[in-house]
């Protein structure tokens, strides 16, 4: 069991603070793999599907429903009970006619919030980082692990609306000052707000921003934390109807 648990398995005691997992429930629990997202920023599928979710009961009835291509993550079919879900991936269940939106709550654990139809055809994807490529086109590094070539001009920190599955560009949230924002770490993380001041620092220091929450009240925090969600309000449905 310990050389299993090595590679596919992890105690529960020791998994990221992101995952709503109780540490007492079971000794083990399922790592992700490697992929689109960090292992500390994911969930297995198979957590998603029998801890979260509770379509399941057990580990075998999950792998049972994975491998049957029963559940779509971004649109398309996983079949590996290990696959990594991740902030902002679209869990499907046709059968259930059940979509989930991979959110953080209020203490940094990332939840599976209910959407409507009107809200399973896309995913938002911050620029992480960008390059020039040959013919003078753009790369655009994502932060769910997508490449893309683009034409357009785009910058780091901006957030594009992708259709789902084709992966087509259908908006762009631009990050700038009065840019709706879901702040993704530190002490504020799940909270919502408008930007209203950022602040580049010449020195090591990192770059911050200044938010406005729906109380009126401002706060400072780091500019990778604010993740642009809408321009004028939001472009997805948030928990508690924000």
């Amino acid at each position: 069991m310990a050389k299993m648990g090595s590679r596919k398995h992890l105690k529960r005691f020791k998994a990221p603070k992101s995952w709503p997992i109780h540490p007492k429930e079971n000794t083990w629990t399922v790592k992700p793999a490697a992929g689109p997202h960090a292992i500390e920023d994911s969930l297995s599928l198979l957590v998603v599907i029998r801890d979260i979710l509770g379509i399941a009961d057990n580990s075998r009835e999950a792998k049972r429903i994975i491998n049957t291509g029963k559940v779509l993550v971004d649109g398309r079919p996983r079949k590996d009970y290990k696959y990594p879900v991740g902030f902002m991936d679209v869990v499907q269940i046709p059968l259930a006619e059940e979509v989930y939106r991979v959110l953080p709550d209020m203490k940094g654990r990332l939840t599976l919030h209910p959407i409507s139809k009107e809200n399973d055809s896309f995913k938002l994807c911050k620029i992480t980082d960008k390059t020039t490529i040959k013919d003078n086109k753009t790369q655009l590094n994502l932060h769910d692990g997508r490449n893309m070539i683009v034409d357009e001009s785009f910058s780091v920190g901006d957030v594009i609306s992708l259709n789902i599955p084709d992966q087509e560009i259908n908006d762009n949230f631009k990050f700038e000052e009065g840019a709706m924002v879901l702040i993704t770490g530190g002490k504020h993380t799940g909270e919502i707000g408008k930007i209203t001041e950022i602040i580049i620092n010449k020195s090591s220091n990192p770059n911050t921003v200044i938010v406005e929450n729906n109380k009126k009240d401002n706060f400072l925090t780091l500019k990778d934390y604010a993740f642009v969600i809408g321009k004028d309000k939001p472009a997805i449905s948030l928990p508690g109807g924000k």
